[in-house]
């Protein structure tokens, strides 16, 4: 039943699921972050823990996240996400798509570059349309990262950070920084000028950080995670992204 709340859309291995409802959506989104236990959720969420119970149980059997066991204390649950969330039946994204659109009518498209332009207004689109395309934005961005990777030829890290920078400088990608070497944190600067252009809304810190992925895992031979802990659309002047 419809209770008021927009629908949104997820996806499993068994396909596409339809959420109705702001605590399970919710939950979900808390998840994102990575694993959680029931008391955290709880907190997050200041529901009853009957109430909660109820939603992951829900959600467990409707293949949206899976429950396991805590590794430091078998009494307790640990829960994590088994979906990505692909879609909401609201239009968020419409404003800023317009404005994108504005740009490239307008003078101002030569001096961002139409190519960037057009760039942006397909993710600007995507959200139009309710479509949350920040999931497969990250895993463009890791092919990409990987078939960039292949124009560097250092595999020492420092090296290779160097090389990806003048490379970057080059091709007028953007720039980063390292801020901290362990954990490694990155800082990225106007990635595809996502804070030139004039546009308030979502950047391309999904998938800059799928293009660090992408790189690092050519390079080094193995998966890492890009955690993103500071991006463009919340107010900061760059993505910052750790390796987890």
């Amino acid at each position: 039943m419809n209770n008021g709340d927009s629908t949104s859309i997820f996806s499993t291995d068994a396909g596409f699921i339809a959420l109705n409802g702001l605590v399970k959506v919710g939950i979900l989104e808390f998840l994102k972050s990575g694993p959680k236990s029931f008391d955290e959720i709880v907190k997050h969420t200041e529901k009853a823990k009957a109430t909660i119970s109820v939603h992951l149980k829900d959600l467990k059997t409707s293949n949206l996240l899976e429950e396991m066991v805590d590794s430091n204390d078998k009494r307790k649950k640990i829960y994590s996400l088994k979906c990505h969330y692909v879609a909401c039946s609201q239009e968020p994204g419409v404003r800023s798509y317009m404005e994108m659109l504005d740009v490239m009518s307008s003078g101002d498209v030569g001096k961002y570059g139409c190519l960037k332009c057009i760039f942006h207004a397909v993710q600007y689109g995507f959200r139009a349309h309710g479509i949350n395309c920040d999931p497969i934005m990250r895993n463009i961005g890791r092919d990409v990262g990987n078939s960039l990777s292949k124009n560097l030829v250092s595999t020492n890290r420092d090296d290779l950070f160097k090389e990806m920078i003048a490379f970057w400088d080059e091709h007028d990608i953007g720039s980063f920084s390292i801020i901290e070497n362990e954990p490694l944190k990155i800082a990225v600067h106007d990635f595809f000028d996502c804070r030139s252009i004039p546009i308030e809304g979502k950047t391309l810190c999904s998938f800059a950080q799928g293009v660090f992925e992408g790189v690092f895992r050519d390079k080094f031979g193995n998966e890492c995670n890009m955690q993103i802990v500071g991006s463009c659309d919340s107010g900061c002047n760059s993505c910052i992204f750790i390796m987890k």
